[in-house]
């Protein structure tokens, strides 16, 4: 990260217009006046981005090995502050005139930077596994019957399920490989719904409204109770 951070500034210093054309993309936010009573916002802008890495430099120095040295607030800074050269980054990446050749500098550059807060730690993996896979073997009953019996009009057949394991094992492949949120059971059911459809056995109102229902409420309902819970 440190040395991403140094690459970047020395990108940037040797190539000042693109940050004065990504600076006259966007409207310059105002600080906030000074004596505010009110704590200081945080104002990402690209004309700031040379000395945001300069806070950033200050505070990775040399002798900070973890971010455990740094305090919470800190770290937090920290985090802002990369988020808004990435933000500054892919900005200038999309610009006319910059070549192939630096495009894919600045997107490793922005990877290396970002590599130490954008990650999962594995007690976090772990969870998720575990609260997966004992779901699983609680439920998979309902489950494996809604999938298989309630979709269709019809039972699924042997081929119906290969056809529809394939394209929803294809489809999250791709999906993971590049970063689309796609959820494992809404590909499946979809897949499943295809087959029934082409086999010409109809698909169960009942069953496709309530399923449909559930992808359209489950968003702000977890918008809701994560921000009750907050």
């Amino acid at each position: 990260t440190r040395d991403a951070i140094n690459n970047v500034e020395a990108y940037f210093e040797q190539h000042p217009a693109l940050l004065k054309q990504a600076t006259g993309a966007d409207q310059l936010v105002p600080a906030p006046e000074a004596g505010a009573t009110q704590p200081a916002e945080f104002h990402c802008h690209p004309s700031n981005t040379i000395n945001a890495l300069n806070r950033l430099k200050g505070m990775l120095t040399t002798d900070v090995e973890s971010y455990d040295k740094l305090s919470l607030d800190q770290r937090s800074q920290m985090r802002r502050i990369m988020l808004c050269v990435s933000d500054t980054i892919d900005k200038v990446v999309k610009m006319p005139g910059v070549s192939a050749d630096d495009q894919r500098l600045l997107k490793k550059l922005k990877s290396d930077m970002l590599s130490t807060i954008e990650y999962a730690p594995v007690w976090i993996i772990m969870a998720v596994a575990l609260a997966l896979g004992i779901g699983t073997m609680i439920g998979w009953r309902r489950v494996a019957t809604t999938i298989g019996e309630k979709i269709g009009k019809k039972g699924m057949t042997y081929a119906q399920g290969m056809s529809a394991q394939m394209t929803a094992a294809v489809s999250i492949g791709l999906a993971s490989y590049t970063g689309m949120p796609v959820s494992t059971t809404h590909v499946l059911s979809s897949s499943v719904a295809g087959t029934m459809v082409v086999d010409g056995g109809g698909l169960q109102r009942k069953t496709v409204t309530s399923i449909l229902m559930a992808w359209v409420f489950t968003l702000p309902a977890a918008v809701l109770l994560s921000g009750g819970l907050y």
